[in-house]
């Protein structure tokens, strides 16, 4: 089934993002759902895009899996089946929920780069330097950065979120923490780009969250190494001087690029033809990436 929004009547809802749906479970735990939705230009689109909200689910479950021995995450190994009524609620789960426990976030996101693109480039076009952070001259755009670079940003809950740099990032969170939220994202951003290598996927750069528990042990929250938190690159179209072709929604957003929309709210509907490659291309990330197909 294709979800916009999810409408769980046997749990109460306590959040909703642009493409999650949160509900409380108890004290200690939630449920998350992902939608079918998709935002562009910080706005969301009218047109869900079938099975994105599965193929998030499935990529982040993996990374979950894969990766587990960094760091913990927040995954309690609950089926959310087993928490709401009749076929057409567990329906509305299946394959795209996952209950979580309930910890106290942080307020960075924890952004990791290994090549130069996006506003990173336009950065370093301007200043020689990505977040403050210098870099060696003449370099391309798309090129393969000497060592992959933290570059924290505040996380806006509407908006762009604004990058800030490590020490005020420490300020926020303490100096403790902050170090080794910065060594733990490398980890995970190095351990993950050499696996997707083998899959002929390039990583270019991704965020993470995290959270604490009840003993201020850095815990993975949220998704993790999807196609939405992440600039995923086909290794054969990879070029560097150019913008490679990614399997997210840019393929989107180059579309209303062509249209006369201020990217403000209401935004525009999708063509079919866009909707359908769009979700070809989620689809085919998780299946390049774990070599399984959605059910």
């Amino acid at each position: 089934m294709v979800l916009f929004d999810s409408q769980i009547k046997s749990l109460s809802r306590i959040g909703r993002g642009k493409v999650r749906d949160i509900y409380a479970v108890d004290k200690d735990k939630m449920m998350i759902v992902v939608s079918d939705r998709l935002s562009a230009f910080d706005v969301v689109l009218p047109d869900p895009i079938p099975d994105k909200g599965r193929v998030l689910n499935a990529l982040a479950n993996f990374w979950f899996s894969r990766l587990g021995h960094v760091v913990p995450n927040h995954l309690t190994g609950i089926d959310p089946e087993g928490l709401v009524q009749g076929d057409e609620e567990k329906a509305q789960v299946r394959g795209r929920a996952m209950v979580v426990k309930k910890l106290k976030p942080l307020p960075v996101e924890a952004v990791v780069r290994g090549y130069l693109i996006g506003s990173g480039w336009k950065d370093y076009q301007k200043t020689g330097a990505v977040c403050g952070i210098a870099l060696p001259k003449e370099l391309l755009q798309a090129q393969k950065l000497p060592e992959p670079i933290f570059t924290p940003a505040t996380k806006a809950s509407s908006g762009h979120d604004d990058n800030i740099s490590f020490k005020h990032m420490c300020e926020l969170v303490g100096r403790n923490v902050g170090e080794k939220l910065r060594d733990v994202s490398i980890r995970l951003y190095r351990e993950a780009a050499d696996y997707a290598a083998t899959r002929g996927i390039i990583i270019a750069d991704t965020k993470f969250e995290f959270g604490l528990n009840e003993k201020a042990e850095l815990v993975l929250i949220d998704e993790v190494l999807t196609a939405d938190s992440s600039r995923f690159w086909p290794a054969e179209q990879y070029q560097v001087g150019i913008s490679p072709p990614s399997y997210d929604k840019q393929f989107v957003r180059d579309y209303l690029e062509t249209l006369d929309w201020d990217k403000t709210p209401p935004a525009p509907k999708l063509p079919p033809d866009v909707i359908a490659r769009t979700s070809a291309k989620y689809r085919e990330a998780l299946e390049r990436l774990t070599g399984r197909k959605l059910a």
